[in-house]
């Protein structure tokens, strides 16, 4: 399975991301040359050559009719001192880089400021839309900015639709966030996985005052993600770069047993005594690990049929799987071991359904990760008629089972036993 692993120890960023999944590519300028032909106004990207701690890897540059942006934390207007003004750009070292790229909507100024405009949600997707890249590229890239004014819009205790970019780095961080879809896009990855973000620590300044790291819309993005802080001063995470690792990322954890193929450097701007980076590595892996919950509880005071009804509702929760044990329990009165497995994203939804149709008065909870083979489902036809097989192969193994509803119904109709239909399908 192809595997793309991204390692975010000094944290993520747009910029980042885009310098270490190109330098995976087997023509990294190729893609550069793509990218400058989409047709963004003014836009124009260079990978630069960079080296931190005696590492070489790339810096992505991104310009704006020639400009490099360079975010400003706060500039208070001399003449009005409550009209903040914004300079975003999705640079990791950039102080205060990250909240500028969404910005409230300004009432009761009084008076126009022309020179500063801002861009809605609905005037980005404007602008993917008029872009020549693959649906699945503009879907991608759309998804990402939702994430990121979902984030801001809660922060701010606004509608998304009053949620704005500020002009002037809008070109900008929509090249990083295309940048990146594209290059997951080219490099095909069939799994996508990440170590746990490094956030950083102190405070950034930007257009509201002071604000701890992780400021408050990346830490809504981080939501759920194993993330850390440490000593290195500032904001190592972006919004940009948290709402790709969401987009992207199916598990967080420590790099799989791979056969790596590319390694990816993708480099900040500042100098710390560690080395300032974003390592993306791909390559191959058998088998994969996905992350589970297990949900248990104990019952001894009702029926089998009461159970089963409730073991039918759990399944058409979408439940991964149910089953029982017996147990012993106090008194040595008879029980039943009811567990269930669920992705951790349906725990709280599966215990509710546990404590509706059953009669426990307490759930116990395990997150794990397990191994799982790769599975497909084809249909095949037989003498017999149509047979659905499914396919289960990785970690040196590969394993075919006809779908036993299709065998049944085979044997029903012809009146043969199943062993003779699965004798036939050999």
């Amino acid at each position: 399975m192809k595997t793309l692993y991204l390692e975010c120890t000094m944290g993520a960023a747009g910029d980042m991301l885009m310098a270490a999944l190109s330098e995976l590519l087997p023509d990294p300028q190729s893609f550069i040359d793509r990218m400058n032909g989409l047709g963004l106004p003014g836009v124009h990207l260079d990978r630069e050559k960079a080296v931190k701690c005696g590492i070489t890897g790339t810096h992505m540059r991104v310009t704006v009719h020639g400009e490099e942006e360079e975010s400003v934390d706060e500039s208070i207007d001399a003449h009005d001192p409550h009209h903040s003004h914004v300079h975003p750009h999705d640079a990791q070292d950039d102080p205060g880089h990250g909240r500028g790229h969404f910005h409230e909507e300004e009432h009761g100024h009084g008076h126009e400021h022309p020179h500063h405009h801002h861009a809605g949600v609905s005037d980005i997707e404007g602008i993917l839309d008029s872009l020549d890249i693959s649906d699945r590229v503009k879907a991608d890239a759309k998804a990402v900015y939702a994430l990121i004014a979902e984030a801001e819009s809660q922060v701010h205790g606004r509608p998304v639709s009053e949620i704005h970019f500020h002009e002037v780095g809008t070109l900008d961080a929509v090249a990083d966030v295309v940048g990146v879809c594209m290059l997951m896009e080219l490099l095909g990855a069939e799994e996508i996985e990440a170590s746990p973000v490094h956030v950083g620590s102190g405070q950034v300044h930007c257009m509201h005052g002071i604000l701890p790291v992780p400021a408050p819309a990346t830490a809504l993005l981080l939501k759920g993600i194993p993330t850390y802080g440490g000593k290195v001063p500032g904001e190592l995470c972006t919004p940009t770069g948290a709402a790709l690792l969401r987009h992207f990322v199916s598990r967080f954890g420590d790099r799989p047993v791979m056969a790596v193929s590319a390694i990816g450097y993708g480099m900040g701007k500042k100098d710390y005594p560690q080395a300032n980076c974003l390592r993306a590595f791909l390559g191959e892996r058998d088998g994969k690990t996905e992350q589970i919950t297990r949900l248990e509880c104990n019952l001894d005071d009702m029926t089998g049929e009461e159970i089963s009804f409730a073991m039918d509702r759990l399944f058409e929760s979408g439940a991964r799987e149910v089953y029982t044990q017996p147990i012993g329990m106090k008194k040595s009165r008879p029980g039943v071991l009811l567990s269930v497995i669920c992705l951790p994203d349906e725990a709280d939804s599966m215990a509710r359904v546990i404590m509706k149709h059953t009669t426990t008065l307490g759930i116990r909870r395990q997150d794990m990760a397990r191994y799982v083979l790769d599975r497909r489902i084809e249909a095949v036809q037989t003498p017999l008629g149509q047979v659905r097989i499914k396919t289960a192969s990785g970690l040196g193994t590969e394993r075919r089972k006809a779908e036993y509803d299709d065998v049944s119904r085979i044997a029903r109709e012809h009146g043969l036993t199943l062993r003779d239909v699965r004798r036939g399908l050999e």
